[in-house]
């Protein structure tokens, strides 16, 4: 697995020499806050459980404090990293590692399937493990659920808010489109709140970490995911008007068309979005379409 590199990327000091002798600035546009408490990723690599048997996918390692304890403990770690400046950094502070692997690109538009298949093949799991820029939180979570990846388990850390509607429960408030797919497609729990000043530079809110258990198999009768997360996104496209005004006016659909259908489930024509359970929706999916 390698030996302990000799820099502390939790000490502020050794951080900033390490910056500035790469003359490395932070991006806000990418939303880089970099961790610097010794005891928050060593706590995510617990709770992810990986072992040589197990590869893991990365998304911003920055300057692989988190890869770090990722690659203690994983038979392979394959980090993705937008931000070009990074490169040297990472390939100076994790160079006793010899199975970690830096994929350079966008999450977001990076085949991830094809990244898995040709960069990880021959591992029994694959796991998911990222300090996420609060940016493309809900993004790339929606891309690692909606394409079926090969992935059991993911561990990440997000903003307070996006973590406690990422696990809220259906037909509760802080429920949105993002929680209805992470209920579709497993279970979510906060694992521990991290406070701001965890971080350099420190963001203005908190975080914490989460945690979402991935099914293997289908657990709602849906026969077309597509068509049923377009309901989903259009109920709660205007979250502070009705469900029935929201989905015709994102879909077209006629409104005496969706108050029919609720009539037919018992709900209420005035219902918002965020009313509704998971079997509610699956049911109005099934009645619509």
């Amino acid at each position: 697995m390698g030996n302990e590199t000799n820099y502390n990327l939790c000490d502020y000091r050794t951080v900033e020499a390490l910056l500035k002798k790469h003359g490395f600035n932070f991006s806000k546009a990418l939303g880089q806050n970099f961790l610097i408490d010794d005891e928050i990723c060593p706590a995510m690599a617990e709770y992810l459980g990986a072992d040589e048997s197990t590869a893991v996918i990365e998304v911003g390692p920055g300057i692989g404090v988190l890869t770090k304890e990722l690659c203690k403990t994983a038979g392979k770690v394959a980090a993705i990293e937008l931000d070009k400046r990074l490169y040297p950094i990472l390939a100076e502070t994790l160079c006793d590692y010899d199975n970690f692997e830096l994929i350079e690109g966008d999450a977001l538009k990076l085949d991830l399937n094809k990244l898995i298949l040709e960069h990880l093949s021959g591992y029994e799991e694959i796991k998911f493990c990222a300090n996420l820029p609060y940016y493309i939180t809900s993004p790339l979570i929606m891309k690692l659920l909606e394409e079926r990846l090969p992935i059991s388990e993911i561990v990440v850390m997000v903003q307070k808010e996006a973590a406690e509607r990422l696990c809220a429960d259906m037909g509760t408030r802080k429920a949105g489109a993002v929680t209805a797919a992470v209920k579709y497609y497993g279970e979510a729990e906060i694992l521990f709140e991290v406070k701001r000043e965890s971080f350099m530079p420190s963001p203005k809110v908190d975080s914490a970490v989460i945690k979402i258990s991935v099914n293997g198999n289908q657990k709602y009768p849906v026969s077309d995911e597509k068509k049923f997360f377009s309901l989903i996104r259009a109920a709660f496209a205007q979250r502070r008007k009705t469900l029935v005004n929201s989905v015709s006016a994102t879909l077209g659909i006629q409104k005496s068309e969706i108050i029919n259908c609720l009539s037919q489930l018992s709900l209420n024509p005035n219902i918002r979005a965020e009313e509704l359970t998971m079997e509610d929706f699956v049911s109005l999916y099934g009645l619509i379409f």
